[in-house]
């Protein structure tokens, strides 16, 4: 899947790590569009700036959110839930760039789930200390489609399980650049995010920022 956008950019053949049937991590596959997509990310921000949402048991969570697209993941102490609109400002999400929706679906292509085209990314900020504890991804109607995770910014230890809690994970560094796609029999693995340890990226400073496409 490919567009104009990326006429210019050098073809790069990350290497890719299977994780389990249906999960592969692909190596440094955002190369040079990472300058691209910060940009892109700041203008985002602007619009639906980050915040810490409340999970139905009152937790605060560590990781900072928001999203883009025509829905947004919500959660708050009435539940989990996509909505068209950002519950602080009543407005409409901001649109996904089309940067970000040609390179999830380049990224789901390689993995081998062609034609994946998102409607929905979630943009988690974790800064040191943030984490992400096991959850399977169950909010969406369309389980049939992958999940596409780029990573940027600092370091981050990823948790992939199984499909019970109780399934050991095991533990994958992500670097800056790497993406992560589950679909098919890994689509409803348990996952998380390890504590994030301290460090300085010269693109993001002190913190990791996470892209989650999704197909709601």
């Amino acid at each position: 899947m490919t567009t104009d956008l990326f006429d210019n950019v050098p073809d790069i053949h990350p290497s890719q790590e299977a994780m389990a049937e249906g999960a592969a991590l692909l190596r440094g596959f955002v190369g040079p569009l990472e300058s691209n997509l910060i940009a892109a990310l700041r203008d985002i921000v602007v619009e639906a700036p980050f915040r810490h949402m409340v999970t139905p048991g009152d937790h605060r969570m560590s990781v900072a959110m928001t999203n883009c697209g025509s829905a947004g993941w919500i959660t708050d102490r009435s539940g989990y839930r996509y909505g068209a609109n950002d519950p602080e400002t009543g407005k409409p999400w901001p649109a996904m760039p089309p940067l970000l929706r040609d390179l999830a679906g380049r990224a789901a292509d390689r993995a081998g789930f062609a034609g994946f085209s998102p409607d929905v990314c979630l943009i988690n900020r974790y800064v040191p200390g943030a984490r992400m504890s096991l959850h399977q991804d169950r909010d969406e109607q369309d389980f049939g489609a992958p999940i596409v995770s780029v990573s940027l910014g600092l370091p981050a230890i990823f948790l992939f399980g199984g499909l019970k809690r109780s399934d050991k994970p095991r533990r994958y560094r992500l670097e800056h650049g790497d993406i992560a796609v589950r679909g098919g029999p890994a689509r409803l693995n348990f996952h998380g995010v390890a504590p994030l340890a301290d460090g300085e990226h010269p693109l993001t400073g002190r913190q990791r920022i996470n892209l989650t496409f999704r197909k709601v």
